[in-house]
C-alpha cells in the first residue's frame, strides 16, 4: 500500500482565531486520505471561533491530541508537503495575509503547481505572496467572502483588507455567489471557496485534485 500524501493546515493564530466547523470539515475529510500537519505563525495554539453544539466535543477532543500543536509556520519546507490546506480563519487578515513565511510556501507551491485550497476568510491569507510587485496569482480566477457576508460584521469598517478588492486590484478574476451560498472556483491547482458552507466542497476538490484515491 501507497504511503499517503502530507497535507498542511495552516491556521491563523490571532484573536480572531479559526472557524471551529470549517477546521472540523478541513480535518475530518482529509484524515483518511491524507497525513496532516497543522501550522499557525510562531507555532501558536488555535483559538477556535463558532464553537457550538455540533462542534465542541470534537474542538475538545482534538485539542488533547499530540497533533493538535501546531508547528511554526516560519520553519515548514514547503517541499515535503503535496497540498496546502487553509481553512475559514477570521484571523487571517490579521496575521496570515502580510506573512512573509506563508509567501514563501506558497511561491513555492505556485512554482511546482502543487493544489493549494483556500476558503471562505482564510483566502485572503493568500494575498501575502506577491513577489516585488506582483501577486502570484495574478491570472487566477478565486473566490471569497463577498462584501455582501463581510458587511454583516460589526468590525467591517475596519477591516484591513477586503478579498474581493484586492484579487481585482491585483490582476486576479473574483466572483461570489448569493450570501451563504455554496461557491467553489477551480483554477489550474488552486481551489477557493466563498464562506464556510463551501468548505466540504472545497475539501474534495482539493482531494481529487491530489489524485488521492
Amino acid at each position: 500500500m501507497s504511503s499517503k500524501p502530507t497535507c498542511l493546515i495552516v491556521a491563523s493564530a490571532s484573536l480572531q482565531g479559526v472557524s471551529a466547523k470549517s477546521f472540523h470539515q478541513c480535518f475530518s475529510l482529509c484524515s483518511p486520505v491524507f497525513n496532516l500537519q497543522t501550522a499557525t505563525p510562531g507555532g501558536k495554539a488555535i483559538d477556535f471561533v463558532g464553537v457550538d453544539e455540533s462542534t465542541a466535543r470534537w474542538v475538545q477532543d482534538f485539542g488533547a491530541k499530540p497533533y493538535a500543536t501546531p508547528a511554526k509556520l516560519e520553519s515548514i519546507d514547503g517541499a515535503r508537503y503535496q497540498a496546502l490546506l487553509i481553512p475559514d480563519c477570521p484571523g487571517a487578515l490579521s496575521d496570515l495575509a502580510h506573512s512573509g513565511s506563508l509567501a514563501r510556501i506558497l511561491t513555492y507551491f505556485i512554482s511546482q503547481q502543487k493544489p493549494v485550497c483556500a476558503v471562505g476568510q482564510g483566502v485572503s491569507a493568500l494575498c501575502c505572496a506577491t513577489e516585488g510587485q506582483r501577486w502570484i496569482f495574478s491570472g487566477y480566477s478565486l473566490t471569497g467572502p463577498s462584501v455582501f457576508e463581510l458587511v454583516r460584521s460589526p468590525d467591517f469598517a475596519n477591516l484591513p483588507l477586503i478579498v474581493e478588492d484586492f484579487v481585482k486590484d491585483s490582476g486576479g478574476s473574483y466572483t461570489a455567489s448569493q450570501e451563504d451560498a455554496m461557491h467553489v472556483v477551480i483554477d489550474r491547482h488552486l481551489v477557493t471557496g466563498q464562506n464556510i458552507q463551501s468548505t466540504s466542497l472545497a475539501v474534495n476538490n482539493l482531494i481529487l485534485i491530489c489524485n488521492v484515491k
